[in-house]
């Protein structure tokens, strides 16, 4: 596998479209297919026996796709160029206008890819993967989160769960604490923690010039909680106005923790200076700064060295609020989107569909998929099995919000707003100015 390095560049963040994952884009017109070999999106890469890829993986994760592709290599003898960017929804978009698309592009989101299909320069993974094979490898909740107009145009890859509660089994045993099954149960849990003396929470919210994630992952998590995955896409697409009452109850419920003096460590307002990074190390003080902490699992990357798995540090899902809706999972994810049809990217996304590269970057450790057919052994420690099972056990799965939403608001107005509230602002002006920030071409 060949793998080159792309120069990075300024991220351009106008592709992020309306959309929950690519269902929602109805209204556009049919995406034309692209012929086997032509490439509307202007292909160039590769000639007979090549696939190029441009993602968004580098370092040692690429390492570790590279390891999951190389079985494909040997046995097809088809070579993999890979070019790994940080730059990549600033480069894909010049590659594609120039007529030099990749074959494949690994996107680090699905709504990404609405605009290259809207425009026909993206071929349905249907055109190369039996619709039965899909349903044999994944579960319906992430076929529907790549489908457009009725037809898959993309293939998952690594999965993120956003919706994890950390906490130190060995802190909650020497306290008497249990893990809570609600959220009753679970601010029950935190005004017992306040009783000893205690905050209940870590929250960190600063995030360099990305501040404001933190807080708008808890508030999606919350409403898919209190107002159920229905309203939730109603809201991503818009069909419901920012400041409708369900967006505020979420709010509210969210600030009743990371606004609470008592329960954040620090203070609620703290937590807007505390580095994202830095907020799970108040588990593994002594004394404990605090006992619980909601992050993804990427957070285990923070995690200080000799921790053990299940012993000193574990997850549990962020419990239901509303029992009709299950225990909903936020979730995130790469996805793999084909430009150009080919005989080498069709038998490349064959190989996906099996579960032996999921598999081996399981096993390699700093991987989750959502793929069906994977079984939790695989998975190198006990800590990364609880995040899959709990990814696996999903009642209901959806994207996060603000990734899907226009970029001017949901990685800007949304992100604002969410820290101007938890730093005192009224709700109802925060909504009210998010809500007037959305782009009026998306109202239509």
């Amino acid at each position: 596998m060949k793998a080159l390095t792309a120069t990075p560049q300024r991220r351009l963040s106008t592709l992020l479209t309306l959309g929950l994952g690519l269902s929602f884009i109805a209204s556009c017109s049919s995406p034309q297919q692209n012929a086997e070999g032509s490439g509307n999106g202007g292909g160039s890469g590769g000639g007979s026996g090549t696939v190029t890829v441009l993602g968004v993986i580098t370092g040692d994760q690429q390492e570790n796709l590279e390891k999951a592709l190389a079985p494909f290599e040997e046995k097809t003898g088809i070579d993999v160029v890979y070019e790994g960017t940080d730059a990549f929804t600033t480069l894909l978009p010049i590659r594609v206008d120039s007529g030099n698309a990749p074959d494949v592009a690994l996107f680090p989101q699905p709504g990404l890819m609405t605009e290259f299909i809207a425009n026909g320069q993206m071929v349905p993974i249907t055109n190369l993967v039996e619709q039965e094979e899909l349903q044999a490898a994944y579960p319906q909740d992430w076929i529907e989160l790549a489908t457009f107009n009725g037809d898959v145009y993309g293939m998952w890859l690594r999965a993120a769960v956003k919706s994890l509660v950390w906490y130190n089994p060995q802190e909650f045993a020497e306290k008497g604490y249990s893990v809570p099954k609600t959220w009753d149960e679970m601010l029950a849990l935190s005004d017992r923690i306040v009783t000893d003396g205690a905050a209940p929470w870590c929250v960190g919210i600063q995030s360099g010039d990305a501040t404001g994630w933190v807080a708008t992952d808890w508030i999606e998590d919350i409403m898919l909680r209190t107002a159920g995955p229905e309203v939730y896409d109603q809201w991503v697409a818009h069909k419901i106005p920012f400041n409708d009452k369900s967006v505020q109850t979420a709010f509210e419920t969210f600030g009743n923790i990371a606004a609470n003096p008592k329960y954040v460590s620090g203070g609620g307002v703290a937590s807007l200076s505390t580095p994202y990074g830095d907020a799970i190390l108040g588990l593994f003080t002594d004394p404990p700064r605090c006992y619980l902490h909601r992050q993804a699992n990427f957070i285990s990357g923070f995690v200080p060295e000799g921790m053990e798995p299940g012993q000193q540090v574990a997850v549990f899902p962020l419990p239901p609020i509303n029992e009709k809706f299950g225990t909903p999972i936020l979730v995130g994810g790469d996805i793999f989107g084909v430009f150009r049809e080919t005989p080498e990217t069709k038998a490349l996304m064959e190989y996906l569909t099996t579960s032996q590269p999921h598999e081996i970057w399981a096993g390699l450790g700093g991987f989750l998929t959502a793929h069906k057919q994977v079984p939790l052994s695989v998975y190198p420690d006990e800590l990364t099995r609880q995040q899959a099972a709990i990814l696996t056990n999903a009642d209901v799965v959806r994207f996060d919000a603000s990734d899907l939403m226009p970029a001017s608001v949901g990685t800007g107005t949304f992100w604002s707003g969410a820290v101007s509230y938890v730093a005192g602002d009224d709700v109802r002006t925060v909504l009210s100015d998010i809500e007037a920030s959305w782009p009026e071409e998306e109202n239509q």
